[in-house]
């Protein structure tokens, strides 16, 4: 039998090379230095992800990566600064902040001390190197193991943040994970692992942040484990630079009785995907699941997500607004799967897109995988352009046409906004949206 050697691309020979070179540095234990040789080794069987495979269909990631860039040094003090400059544009959410620069928990930049009692921090690159508990018991669980970019991120993760809230303990401020790559154009595999006790409550402010002009690429991985009784807030804003090249992976393992709610909000990487991996792993659960986009020039936005109902009793929403302009591109691929086992499950989905150019493009593809009998679940997908008999309504009440369609597009995206639960997170992103339409 002959061996069909597959043609590599000039990234994929460059990650290929690459691993073998850094491997030894990496920290971690004999286990999870097996975990990254099996990881890598699922890589070298597929490569980048690329049209012909159906879950990355509407992203091809081999044609969006044409070269790899370098894996990112240990930030300098030089490269703090930067990060620490970066982090002060953003939004003061009045949060206790865990900053993470170029793929390394950055302590001086965290905020440790104004940890509420019941919450405690740990450096994951030093995690793996002792064997942590949650790195043996979590990494790679939440999420699906034979996905592409989870390889690559599991082979080449050098640190990040393990962050713990203990059982029953409500946390009035928000946590903020702050992601932040800084320097010449890299590649950044960071991870973040969340474990939420029994009954606790908590409110987590993910933020990506990169400059414009400087082409990164960034795998993130967030793993959260939420208990029994639990109630979570999840807010993921990706305000990584207009060259940035993102891939997020959000795995999410939800107890019984409990309730979460993650929204992903994305305005300007040159492309960005979005993956969520979502399982009821308790009854009488309900999550929501959420986002916006707004994209103008040639943006790419690309939400996949998958919702395992794999116990009964559990009811799940998800809800997704994109505004497309000038040649950007969304994408929406939403599975529900409801298992045999998984009866009296209530399943609704729905991916809504206003397009304001006719170069714009939309892919939708929702979709139901029903294996119980006792359900109510349902999706759906509109695409279509403003209301034009509002907008004449709008103006003939002497608005001007750039504020009427202003007005009708922040209501459009106020929908999925609603969904999110802290008061001032929600405002924030209302003021982000309307200084995107204004600058529209």
């Amino acid at each position: 039998m002959t061996d069909i050697t597959p043609i590599r691309t000039p990234a994929e020979s460059a990650i290929l090379s690459r691993f073998p070179e850094v491997k030894a540095s990496l920290p971690g234990t004999s286990a999870v230095a097996t975990l990254r040789e099996q990881a890598f080794g699922r890589f070298q069987e597929t490569g980048l992800p690329h049209r012909r495979i159906e879950k990355w269909k509407y992203t091809d990631l081999r044609a969006l990566m044409r070269e790899a860039a370098p894996i990112a040094a240990v930030p300098t003090e030089a490269d703090l600064a930067i990060a620490k400059a970066l982090l002060a544009g953003l939004p003061d959410f009045g949060a206790a902040n865990v900053t993470v620069v170029n793929g390394r928990f950055a302590p001086s930049l965290s905020d440790l001390g104004a940890l509420p009692a019941g919450v405690s921090v740990v450096d994951l690159g030093e995690a793996l190197g002792s064997g942590h508990p949650l790195v043996v018991e979590r990494m790679g669980r939440a999420a699906a193991a034979d996905d592409a970019a989870l390889s690559l991120n599991a082979a080449f993760v050098a640190g990040g943040a393990i962050l713990t809230v203990a059982p029953g303990t409500a946390v009035e401020r928000p946590i903020a994970l702050r992601f932040v790559t800084v320097g010449n154009a890299s590649a950044v595999y960071p991870r973040a692992l969340i474990e939420i006790g029994k009954g606790a409550s908590v409110t987590l402010i993910e933020t990506h942040l990169s400059a414009d002009g400087v082409a990164h690429q960034a795998n993130e991985v967030v793993e959260i484990f939420a208990g029994d009784a639990t109630t979570v807030d999840h807010i993921r804003i990706n305000a990584h630079g207009d060259a940035a090249v993102d891939v997020s992976s959000l795995g999410v393992v939800l107890g019984g009785e409990a309730n979460l709610r993650t929204f992903n909000f994305v305005t300007n990487p040159a492309a960005a995907r979005h993956q969520v991996f979502f399982r009821f792993a308790g009854e009488h659960s309900t999550a929501t699941v959420s986002g916006a986009s707004l994209l103008k020039g040639k943006r790419h936005a690309d939400t996949t997500l998958f919702v395992d109902h794999a116990v009964e009793n559990c009811a799940s929403r998800e809800m997704f607004a994109h505004v497309l302009d000038g040649q950007a591109t969304g994408v929406f691929q939403g599975m529900i799967l409801v298992r045999p086992e998984a009866q009296k499950t209530d399943g609704k989905m729905m991916s809504r897109a206003v397009l304001l150019s006719d170069d714009a493009t939309m892919n939708n593809k929702p979709e139901l995988e029903i294996y119980a009998d006792d359900v109510a679940c349902g999706h759906g997908a509109t695409v279509g352009a403003l209301d034009e008999d509002l907008l004449f309504y709008l103006r003939a009440r002497g608005l001007p046409k750039a504020e009427a369609e202003a007005l009708m597009l922040a209501a459009f995206v106020g929908e999925a906004l609603e969904s999110i639960g802290h008061d001032g997170v929600r405002e924030t992103l209302e003021g982000l949206v309307e200084a995107w339409l204004k600058a529209r």
